[in-house]
């Protein structure tokens, strides 16, 4: 796989904030949204062998595959090995790609391009919806028109050059959606609140 950043942190959004877990950014995206913080593009060849070689001393064992767009490299046969070494695996996909089988957590993050293909690309359902919210993009669409999930979230995009500054309006934007439908949660990028990878 073309991999692109191995990091060891919190995780800093949706239901799992706060948790330990391995990140595994793999390089390659389908989309290209201007408030990505990603360098999707480059990264280096690495065999499943020698990304567990990688991950292996991190004391906890939660993988979140991350992008870019995981599901462009992420097979089950790599969900597979990672399994057989004791692993639990996440995943945050765009909605635009079915997942592989297996995955324990899957949180989709739907861009406009993939609303239409979700029920193809989830007909199982989600663990988590998250959807970034802009200050004058789009709302997510009525809970009744989305895959199951366990959680629906909106996130509020961050700004500036570097993808690190809080946008206000977005954020109140994110409120009164919430405050209007109750179904939905608020879920900030704390990791980037609080200036962690």
């Amino acid at each position: 796989m073309l991999i692109n950043e191995i990091f060891y942190s919190l995780q800093g959004e949706g239901i799992n904030t706060g948790k330990a877990a391995i990140f595994i950014r793999l390089a390659k995206c389908n989309l290209r949204c201007s408030f990505c913080d990603t360098d999707f593009d480059h990264g280096d060849e690495m065999s499943l062998e020698k990304i567990w070689q990688a991950i292996a001393d991190y004391p906890a064992r939660f993988i979140i595959w991350t992008g870019g767009e995981p599901t462009l490299q992420l097979s089950e046969q790599a969900v597979e090995f990672f399994h057989s070494k004791g692993y639990t695996q996440a995943i945050e996909t765009n909605g635009t790609r079915r997942p592989p089988r297996g995955l324990d957590y899957i949180t989709c993050s739907p861009k406009p391009e993939a609303l239409k293909q979700l029920h193809k690309s989830f007909p199982e359902g989600v663990s988590e919806f998250r959807f970034p919210i802009s200050a004058d993009g789009p709302l997510p669409p009525p809970i009744s028109e989305l895959p199951k999930a366990s959680a629906y979230l909106v996130s509020p995009i961050f700004v500036g050059d570097d993808a690190m500054q809080l946008d206000k309006a977005s954020v109140e934007r994110c409120v009164e959606f919430v405050l209007k439908h109750p179904q939905w949660r608020l879920s900030l990028q704390t990791h980037k609140l609080i200036d962690i990878r």
